[in-house]
């Protein structure tokens, strides 16, 4: 059975996750953090998308992100999580899937919403008992986004 066609709309956010298959955990040791987001930045300058925010959990990624017209939201994470599942396959030595089936996307409003949502996003690692402040948690765009460090990927929403 085909897979039902995904909403895409031009000039819209978007809320991205995509978790390990079977929940498993696709970042070990902090070098696997470093290369998804170094391949993410890649990913921007090849396709021009705007990235709003992003965590990195040890099983799952989300990411806020603008699609303009033109850009395929689908061309980009098939090559990013493509990208990821062979360097981390042929790191750890294993074979298969790495991610769970695709990946899920949910329009966002560039508005209250928006920043809601980067909020969610980024206090994940609070709320899963990894870290204890933003602040203490490096694979997130928490300070970034609120100006402590620069990392090269976030650009501000136009709200």
């Amino acid at each position: 059975m085909p897979r039902t066609q995904r909403l895409i709309i031009n000039n819209a956010s978007y809320h991205i996750m995509v978790r390990g298959n079977q929940k498993q955990i696709t970042f070990i040791e902090e070098e696997d953090f470093a290369k998804y987001l170094d391949l993410l930045r890649h990913y921007k300058r090849e396709y021009g998308f705007k990235l709003y925010g992003y965590c990195l959990m040890p099983n799952h990624v989300h990411l806020i992100l603008e699609v303009e017209d033109g850009i395929d939201l689908s061309k980009i994470m098939q090559g990013l999580n493509q990208a990821y599942t062979l360097w981390f396959n042929k790191k750890y030595e294993k074979v298969g899937h790495l991610w769970q089936g695709r990946y899920k996307s949910m329009v966002i409003q560039k508005n209250k919403y928006m920043l809601d949502c980067l909020e969610y996003v980024e206090l994940n690692p609070i709320r899963a008992n990894i870290s204890k402040s933003p602040f203490d948690y490096p694979w997130s765009s928490w300070k970034a986004r609120l100006g402590y460090k620069k990392d090269g990927l976030l650009d501000a929403p136009e709200l």
